[in-house]
């Protein structure tokens, strides 16, 4: 598990100085990346299902929006990549580690962060700050500062987030947060299916922070939502999420459909 969870982020376990790289976007980049990121997303899972949309829809367009989450998998980047280009049809921007090794990336939305340091970091973060001032962008992010296991306890944010927070609202007045919840789930098809909650925005508006006690109030938060989540589900209460997109059933599932149908004589069925 140490192997697979590494407690040091690649670029300070590299201890390489990169140059920062922010996001160079473009539309035929970006119909790019649409049809490589949302067909792989739909070539791997069953479907994707979220809840909680609305109160995104109905927030205050007129300032910034952070949507943060957990990180548990290779595969969360490109589910906020999904969530952001075709739910809300927005583009995202979202810090990747090493991107010079992906810098294809870029095009995508993607910015470079260096944690080699606080203070490496930090073009990263300021960066962070001027792109949501674009307000066709959602910044997606991982507080936690590195990928751990599924449902990992406690969550434990970098105050990254809040520093990001802060400064938004001393420049744009006020800020919207979003917490995620995501869950990759087996249900009842052949192939997993990503849940996605969203939480109604936190609003931000008073810059006198302290970091630290908001950046635990941030933690506090998405953990009862993710709890709450993994809760419903594992009750299974779904009724209320809506499908992005849903595979159709293969061959021997239509059959195994099919046959639940047919009764047999005299088999108590």
């Amino acid at each position: 598990m140490e192997d697979l969870y590494s407690k040091v982020p690649p670029t300070k376990l590299r201890n390489k100085d990169e140059k920062f790289a922010p996001a160079k976007t473009s539309p035929f980049w970006l119909t790019i990346a649409d049809l490589f990121f949302h067909g792989m997303l739909e070539n791997r899972f069953f479907a994707l299902r979220y809840k909680g949309a609305d109160a995104i829809f109905h927030r205050d367009t007129s300032v910034p929006t952070i949507l943060f989450a957990p990180h548990s998998n290779w595969w969360d980047g490109i589910v906020g990549y999904n969530l952001c280009t075709r739910v809300f049809h927005k583009e995202i921007r979202i810090m990747v580690e090493e991107l010079n090794r992906f810098p294809l990336l870029r095009r995508a939305g993607a910015f470079s962060v260096n944690k080699k340091s606080p203070q490496a970091s930090m073009a990263a973060l300021k960066y962070s700050v001027e792109t949501i001032g674009d307000l066709n962008n959602f910044l997606y992010i991982f507080p936690q500062g590195i990928i751990k296991p599924p449902n990992f306890r406690p969550l434990v944010f970098q105050t990254g987030l809040a520093y990001i927070a802060q400064k938004a609202v001393e420049k744009y007045g006020k800020v919207n947060l979003v917490p995620v919840a995501v869950n990759y789930m087996f249900l009842r098809a052949d192939r997993p299916e990503v849940l996605v909650e969203f939480h109604e925005p936190i609003v931000l508006e008073d810059s006198k922070i302290d970091r630290k006690e908001y950046t635990h109030y941030l933690e506090t938060v998405l953990t009862d939502i993710c709890d709450s989540q993994f809760k419903e589900l594992s009750e299974g209460h779904l009724d209320a999420y809506e499908t992005l997109f849903q595979q159709p059933l293969r061959w021997y599932r239509k059959i195994e459909q099919r046959l639940k149908k047919i009764e047999i004589k005299g088999s108590g069925v």
